[in-house]
């Protein structure tokens, strides 16, 4: 899984969820730091309405939380939605001595992220696509 921190960057540099079971998540507050939430059909639902997306909790959680809207909350994509995001950015995937390195094309040029986990890998290159793009 990413860190919070990398989540919260790639959010901010323009990646949009459109959430789907399966999907993890946090609710962006600092109660709720420790906390990370499946979409599931059974348990948390996307409820789309006009006014947008909101997470509905369907009476299983301990705590007392009807819903919350998408954007309060912080997407965790996992290493198969990230690899998917790349696209035809995406070159290679290889283990290091110290986690992984994620190679992916960009400006006619290839770039290597690393770090200890593939998933973070991918989403440190997601994160210069996606800042490459708002430049």
């Amino acid at each position: 899984m990413i860190s919070t921190g990398l989540a919260r960057q790639l959010r901010d540099s323009g990646l949009r969820w459109k959430p789907a079971s399966g999907d993890r998540f946090q609710i962006d507050r600092h109660e709720f730091d420790a906390e990370v939430f499946t979409v599931s059909e059974l348990t948390i639902e996307a409820h789309e309405y006009p006014t947008g997306t909101a997470l509905g909790f369907n009476g299983t959680t301990e705590w007392a939380l009807d819903s919350v809207e998408v954007d309060d909350t912080l997407w965790l994509p996992r290493e198969d939605q990230l690899r998917d995001l790349l696209r035809a950015a995406f070159r290679a995937l290889e283990r290091t001595d110290d986690g992984y390195r994620v190679t992916i094309g960009i400006d006619q040029a290839e770039r290597a992220f690393e770090s200890v986990s593939a998933p973070e890998a991918y989403g440190l290159a997601l994160l210069a696509l996606l800042e490459r793009a708002t430049v």
